[in-house]
């Protein structure tokens, strides 16, 4: 596909990407056109019965990149923003960072228009077994196996497992992961994005020749992965300076009191409606500081403030944050970039390890899962790196070359082009 992308079309970045990443392994346009879209998206209607007595019928998706390598895999997403586009992008990068962390999955994902901070928890409950019973023929533990995303967790993962479980007549703990532990879920799978990013973090710091205990640290996004980052790069030594939710940001050269901010936070992960001298999110992408971290969401950093940042290092924590422009112009400037593809892959490894707990019924400390996450991190990490090196491509198109290369593998082997 030729032309430039819509800066803000998720979709379309990604497939731009991909493309770039098959030709340079020497694939053609019949690889390209099976890999640019999922090879399956549902879209279902679900009817929930409101607390007031009124019924309201939410719609909802489910997208299957490919399963040449095994079954997909991927998060549930609530979210009044939730579109067709940014799932079928999401299930795309869920099958590059099952690629890059070498697990035996394709990506998946799913979602629904609704605003569950608006919702009781009886309306969240309906509607959790609702999109369970509407996407029931398509996913299984050897199919697609969802997991917690933006504003799901394991509560709402323990009801859609309650309510598959149902459906089959049996109880199928290896259907979701995420869930909580005492139905079966994994030690560290809660902090196992941010224990990723954390592990890429330091990885990059080594790499750039800049001592983790000297580090000055910029957070943008205080939420799940934000806040337990924060306070991980907090307790390794590093100088958390900025961090920010959605309403501004907290800035202190000096380093902020993480764990005073924690401590204060709301279940959403706002924190900063509690200060009066905040600073805006703009202002925080271009403080000076060794590592930004874009953790919120997509399209923060573009071609109007790269040029800008003072950081040495980005590593996305967040899906899609810096644009194809703005990843041109951070390489350009010697800026070290971690994409989302690699730094963002510990949820899935850890979900990984869930089901593999799962289907053999043995189950591992924290510590074990913690040691496995950061080998595998660190190997996908080099052997990104040694992509951008070698090739001379930037990181982002490095990273999609190493994460495509065994579902492209895959799906010649089994003939399918």
């Amino acid at each position: 596909m030729n032309g430039q992308p819509d800066a803000n079309n998720v979709l379309r970045s990604t497939q731009i990407v991909i493309e770039q990443a098959l030709r340079k392994l020497g694939y053609g346009d019949e690889m390209i056109a099976l890999l640019q879209e999922p090879i399956r998206m549902l879209t279902v209607r679900i009817p929930v019965r409101m607390d007031d007595g009124t019924t309201k019928v939410f719609t909802g998706y489910r997208a299957q990149h490919n399963d040449a390598v095994g079954p997909t895999k991927g998060g549930v997403r609530f979210h009044p923003d939730v579109n067709e586009d940014e799932v079928k992008a999401l299930s795309i990068w869920m099958s590059l960072k099952c690629g890059i962390a070498d697990l035996p999955y394709g990506g998946g994902k799913g979602g629904v228009i609704c605003d569950p901070r608006k919702m009781s928890f009886r309306e969240l409950e309906r509607l959790s077994r609702g999109y369970v019973r509407a996407i029931s023929q398509i996913v299984g533990p050897t199919k697609d196996i969802p997991a917690p995303d933006v504003m799901t967790n394991s509560q709402i993962m323990a009801w859609m497992l309650d309510e598959y479980s149902r459906i089959r007549e049996f109880d199928s703990p290896g259907f979701i992961t995420g869930k909580p532990i005492v139905l079966g879920g994994s030690h560290g799978r809660e902090t196992a994005t941010a224990r990723g990013v954390a592990v890429m973090i330091e990885e990059a710091l080594r790499t750039k020749g800049i001592p983790l205990q000297e580090a000055r640290v910029v957070i943008q996004g205080f939420g799940n992965a934000g806040s337990y980052l924060a306070k991980f790069m907090n307790d390794a030594g590093a100088k958390v300076i900025g961090i920010s939710d959605v309403n501004g940001a907290l800035y202190n050269k000096e380093g902020l009191d993480i764990d005073y901010l924690l401590d204060r936070r709301d279940s959403f992960g706002s924190v900063t409606n509690l200060f009066e001298n905040t600073i805006t999110n703009e202002e925080l992408l271009e403080l000076e500081c060794d590592v930004l971290v874009p953790a919120a969401i997509e399209n923060q950093i573009t071609s109007v403030n790269a040029p800008k940042l003072k950081a040495k290092i980005v590593v996305e924590a967040a899906n899609g944050p810096t644009t194809l422009e703005a990843t041109r112009i951070l390489t350009d400037r010697g800026i070290l970039l971690v994409p989302d593809v690699l730094a963002s892959a510990g949820g899935v490894i850890v979900s990984y390890f869930e089901w593999v707990q799962n289907n053999q019924g043995y189950y591992w400390s924290e510590e074990e899962v913690d040691t496995k996450l950061k080998k595998m991190l660190l190997r996908g990490f080099q052997q990104v790196y040694e992509v951008h090196q070698t090739r001379g491509v930037d990181m982002r198109l490095a990273a999609y070359m190493v994460g495509v290369r065994k579902m492209a593998e895959a799906v010649r082997f089994r003939g399918w082009v």
